[in-house]
């Protein structure tokens, strides 16, 4: 990451804990509703409009008292802050865990005190939460399969030498990107996969190590897929840093408008599907179930293929 996006993402992280604690303290005995969301970190580019994008549906909800936590990245903080908000006696709690069974048994203690559980993005290892709100990662791995397939030759005839670079191999998100991808991969006998599971945990430096290391270890690379943008991209810079980068085809998930999408305007990304941040829609939800109606146990958001053929459109269409 440039060192000029790093300091807009701490600039960007430092203006939500302004206004995180500016939601969850002041004018608060006007609020009806008190709603907790424990965010797993704001540094990550994806997390930050996930935090955006519910700050501002938040602001559209004058009812509402909004606590944005940080876990820092961290399982342990992470559980902490949500101790800390059940002790508050939130009226529903939004969670977006950085790891399934790391985060569960604290949830499982939210549900038993009867709070209202949104889990978000990742899940946890109980289905007695009220609602699961975020996209189908299994299907945007096969949609990503499919389209890899294509790349390497098509149905029957692909072939191809292929990195795969994993995020948190403790998320769920995870394994599904990668069940998807392979049930188009798997089956095409010219396809092979150059590394075992080797984790990015969704950071673009860590993924740029493990493709320097796989761009020496192997003359020939055709295809990379990195379980999101951000280690797409480490491994497209390492690839350019050894000057090769034309060789092979980059692709990534998650298609923010100002990060996915330009890579791929910009032609340093084959393709990204998008992975629609569910914060705005998790609060609509728990707004929506405090409120006495009834909400579906899961809400799938969907996805779409950015590549050079429609990339400059999205950026237009979101103003950029």
């Amino acid at each position: 990451m440039k060192r000029r996006d790093m300091l807009a993402l701490a600039t960007l992280a430092a203006t939500f804990a302004a206004t995180t604690a500016l939601t969850g303290n002041a004018f608060a005995q006007n609020k009806k509703w008190t709603i907790g969301f424990s965010q797993v970190t704001t540094i990550e580019p994806c997390r930050a409009q996930f935090n955006k994008d519910i700050l501002a549906e938040a602001a559209k909800h004058p009812e509402i008292n909004l606590i944005i936590t940080d876990g820092e990245d961290k399982t342990e903080k992470q559980v902490a802050d949500v101790e800390n908000l059940i002790r508050q006696e939130v009226d529903a709690l939004l969670v977006s865990p950085k790891e399934s069974a790391g985060l569960t048994g604290v949830v499982q203690k939210a549900i038993d005190a009867k709070i209202p559980v949104f889990v978000l993005d990742r899940n946890v290892d109980t289905d007695q939460y009220t609602q699961f709100v975020g996209g189908d990662n299994e299907l945007i791995g096969r949609a990503a399969g499919e389209y890899a397939m294509e790349l390497l030759g098509g149905k029957g005839k692909a072939a191809g030498n292929v990195v795969e670079i994993w995020g948190g191999m403790g998320t769920q998100p995870a394994h599904d990107r990668h069940d998807g991808f392979h049930e188009f991969t798997d089956k095409e006998p010219g396809i092979k996969n150059l590394l075992d599971q080797q984790s990015g945990d969704w950071k673009q430096d860590q993924a740029y190590n493990i493709m320097a290391n796989a761009l020496k270890a192997n003359e020939k690379i055709d295809l990379v897929y990195g379980h999101n943008d951000p280690m797409a991209y480490g491994a497209y810079l390492a690839a350019k840093d050894a000057g090769r980068e034309k060789e092979m085809k980059f692709i990534g998930i998650d298609g923010l408008p100002d990060e996915g999408v330009q890579m791929v305007n910009k032609g340093e990304l084959t393709a990204t599907f998008t992975y629609v941040t569910p914060g705005a829609e998790g609060l609509r939800q728990a707004i929506k179930f405090l409120n006495g109606e009834k909400v579906e146990k899961t809400i799938t958001l969907p996805t779409q293929k950015i590549t050079s053929e429609n990339a400059a459109q999205v950026l237009k269409d979101n103003g950029l």
